[in-house]
């Protein structure tokens, strides 16, 4: 039986004309905010602040930073601007349990050369040490 599987779930639906849902949302809401500040405000300070909420409408309907929505870019200035940004770390010594430290003591410790100024190569490399040093990872049918 053949089912067939969806292809662009990445895409939003076009619900609203041209726009999707949430691109209504913006504009009607910035539309709405325009028509409650030219009712509060007299015309000459009501047009500069519809002026610069209409544009902020359009900006999260429209635009996108990196393709990702402007929403996203107003939410981590939020974030960024309401939370602390003062961090002081404060080293804890955290006791070595025994069972650490005798493991530590019977495994040497491997040198890994630095074969090639090539990453691909040096990272092949490792992955075929890695994997020929613990074989107790291999599935078994491997070779």
């Amino acid at each position: 039986m053949r089912f067939q599987v969806p292809q662009f779930t990445d895409v939003e639906d076009k619900v609203i004309g041209p726009l999707t849902f949430k691109q209504f949302v913006y504009l009607a809401g910035a539309v709405g905010a325009c028509v409650a500040i030219y009712s509060f405000l007299p015309l000459f300070l009501a047009l500069p602040a519809m002026l610069v909420v209409a544009l902020f409408g359009i900006t999260l309907a429209f635009y996108k930073v990196n393709n990702r929505p402007f929403i996203h870019m107003v939410e981590s200035f939020l974030n960024f601007s309401m939370k602390s940004k003062l961090y002081i770390w404060k080293h804890e010594r955290k006791p070595i349990s025994k069972i650490a430290a005798d493991a530590k003591k019977s495994r040497p410790s491997m040198y890994v050369p630095k074969l090639s100024e090539s990453k691909l190569r040096d990272l092949t490399w490792s992955l075929d040490v890695k994997e020929n040093l613990n074989p107790v990872t291999r599935e078994e049918g491997e070779v």
